[in-house]
């Protein structure tokens, strides 16, 4: 939800200017999923987070938004970035989603069939981002979510945000990250401020310790974050008000908390 948020107050940024914009979204997914199915109703992760969200009647905008936009799936169905973002589109605004898993892509290239200006793309992020930045409308966001299963995706996809923003320096890029990695986090933060980005925020949201929801099983995730390259005006003070909301709504004790710290730049220096 932090994810998906923090897209969904960029994109509506990005939409205050006519003039058109990309959303290349660089680990697409599946583009949807089902909330009935047997894993989701195992892990019970949307009856304590979405589910609460979407219960409430006045929220503060981006996440009014954001709920705006999953009520429009159906009940039991949660979109993904990918078709969060294609929501938002206007005509003459595009989507690139890029996913590598055969499976997975297989499931993006159905969910965005019907979309005009959405394209899926079957590939490494790496490789694709190299072709696809600078874009043709020089307004856009890049939207990276790793899975995290090697030690080295952390530096890995910052060196990509290094590379990708050295061709589209204006690019707002979103990184999402598991914050339990902590050591990991500080070291992929201080590759893009040693590369000399001029502005960078970072958001983490921690709902709170829980306990396993059954015997041998970890116990879920309870902390996740944001870095956030050349974050657009107004967005810090949006976010704060968003991630104490979140924090209120999805908290689970005394241990839940929020922040949004900005590592460089000064406070709504970047208008786009």
């Amino acid at each position: 939800m932090l994810k998906h948020t923090a897209l969904v107050a960029v994109l509506a940024h990005l939409r205050k200017k006519d003039t058109p914009f990309a959303v290349i979204d660089a680990h697409a997914g599946r583009g949807v999923y089902d909330l009935s199915s047997v894993e989701a109703k195992k892990t019970g992760e949307a009856e304590g987070g979405i589910s609460r969200v979407l219960g409430e009647a006045d929220l503060p905008d981006p996440l009014a938004l954001y709920g705006e936009l999953v009520r429009g799936f159906g009940e039991g169905c949660y979109p993904g970035s990918p078709l969060i973002a294609a929501k938002m589109l206007r005509r003459r605004d595009r989507l690139v989603a890029i996913e590598k898993h055969p499976d997975e892509f297989a499931s993006l290239a159905a969910a965005t069939a019907g979309i005009g200006n959405a394209r899926a793309v079957h590939g490494d992020y790496r490789a694709q981002l190299k072709k696809l930045l600078p874009p043709p409308e020089r307004r856009g966001v890049v939207l990276l979510d790793p899975p995290y299963e090697a030690e080295d995706e952390f530096i890995e996809a910052a060196r990509a945000i290094i590379g990708s923003w050295r061709r589209f320096a204006t690019g707002i890029y979103l990184l999402w990250y598991p914050a339990k990695h902590r050591a990991s986090v500080d070291a992929a933060a201080g590759e893009l401020l040693n590369a000399g980005l001029a502005s960078l925020l970072r958001l983490e949201l921690d709902v709170g310790a829980e306990a396993a929801s059954e015997p041998g099983r970890a116990p879920p995730m309870s902390a996740t974050g944001l870095l956030v390259v050349n974050p657009p005006f107004g967005f810090a003070g949006q976010m704060t008000e968003t991630l104490r909301t979140l924090t209120t709504l999805l908290g689970r004790g005394p241990d839940a908390r929020s922040s949004v710290t900005r590592l460089a730049g000064e406070p709504d220096a970047v208008s786009h």
